[in-house]
């Protein structure tokens, strides 16, 4: 290699970056020392700018498309090098290359649940996550807030730091929404549409905007999704008591096709529980029917008096009855009750003939007979 040669390898004909890597933001054209020829090609692709640094100072920033670098398109940096008339030599300068298309893959969620209060269950605790895409709006805001020297600054680097401004977004966010707690995710799309601008102006002075936000779920602490679970359940079963009714037949029939041991201990709690029901369902049955009496009493006249003196007596073999005094009485008259006939009633110890009964003995005493009639005198006496 001659010297001319290697007079030209300090020099820098083509300013060029092919990213590979789909995750790095910034990169800085390894200058190495070497000098940028004048006239060299600067090369900007789609999805990229190319910005010029002179000692700290940001000059010049290209778009996309292929430049002859000269005096006529660097002007800022043809100011800061003192370059009045032009120049023909190579010249330094650090040159940045940054990705201006969207970076889809940050993600965020809550790291502590976000207390809110709700219209309905008061006081809850949500947790979120989801994602959202990034963009450079201000090369030049990016490199003087967050890059700085960085020569290859990637996504990793300022994804929690995005994270923390997400989060402290998203809670006023929703409480502002008004929705209730059970309606988050009917509404899930219209927040993710309240955030993106609202943190986009945020992240301004960075240089940077949020053209995409995503709430992809926002979830409760197991607990309470617990309990909202058994409310499920019983507004799917609907009437409990007939489902235990239910529950218990079912249980009582597998209770007798497993005999023995567990069978007979379970069919002996489904008995005891059934005849519990149906204790309930009489007591309940008699309160009604006491409840009714009254209504239908103001209705009509009152009720009959009821005497608990009644009578029930033997006709032949079988039992007759019960029947009041005055009817029990006629029947002594009408010869159909005797002094031998049993009879019984509440507090007697055990059936009795009739006349040894004292409440009735009175019923069985024949009349004394009629006193002789004196007789008449004779006609004419």
């Amino acid at each position: 290699m001659g010297f001319a040669d290697k007079l030209r390898g300090q020099f820098i004909d083509i300013v060029e970056f092919l990213d590979d890597s789909r995750d790095t933001i910034v990169w800085r054209f390894p200058r190495q020392g070497n000098e940028i020829k004048n006239q060299a090609q600067l090369i900007v692709r789609e999805g990229q700018v190319a910005v010029f640094e002179s000692e700290g100072q940001i000059a010049d920033v290209f778009g996309p498309g292929r430049y002859t670098l000269e005096t006529q398109n660097l002007p800022i940096l043809s100011t800061l090098k003192g370059w009045k008339y032009g120049f023909n030599s190579p010249f330094k300068a650090e040159v940045y290359f940054v990705a201006t298309r969207q970076f889809t893959d940050f993600a965020w969620g809550t790291q502590h649940p976000i207390t809110l209060r709700d219209s309905e269950f008061g006081m809850v605790r949500l947790r979120a996550f989801g994602t959202y895409a990034l963009q450079v709006s201000d090369p030049s805001a990016l490199l003087r807030q967050l890059v700085g020297t960085d020569s290859n600054f990637r996504t990793d680097e300022i994804g929690e730091f995005f994270r923390q401004n997400v989060i402290s977004h998203l809670a006023p966010a929703i409480a502002q929404s008004g929705v209730p707690m059970l309606d988050l995710a009917a509404n899930q799309q219209g927040l993710s549409a309240k955030l993106a601008p609202a943190l986009s102006a945020e992240l301004a002075e960075y240089g940077v905007t949020i053209p995409r936000f995503v709430i992809e779920n926002i979830s409760l602490p197991p607990e309470v999704e617990a309990a909202l679970d058994k409310r499920t359940q019983m507004g799917v079963l609907g009437d409990l008591d007939q489902f235990t009714k239910f529950q218990t037949a079912t249980a009582i029939g597998d209770a007798a096709k497993n005999p023995g041991g567990a069978g007979e201990g379970m069919g002996l709690g489904m008995g005891m529980a059934m005849g519990t029901q149906m204790a309930q369902s009489i007591q309940a049955a008699n309160q009604a029917t006491h409840q009714a009496a009254p209504q239908a009493a103001a209705g009509g006249p009152p009720p009959l008096p009821v005497t608990d003196e009644l009578w029930y007596y033997a006709a032949g073999s079988a039992q007759a009855g019960p029947v009041t005094p005055e009817a029990l009485a006629q029947q002594v008259a009408a010869g159909q009750v005797g002094r031998d006939t049993l009879v019984w009633k509440q507090g007697m110890a055990a059936w009795t003939a009739a006349g040894q009964v004292p409440q009735l003995a009175g019923l069985f005493t024949a009349p004394p007979p009629l006193p002789p009639t004196a007789a008449a005198p004779a006609p004419g006496a």
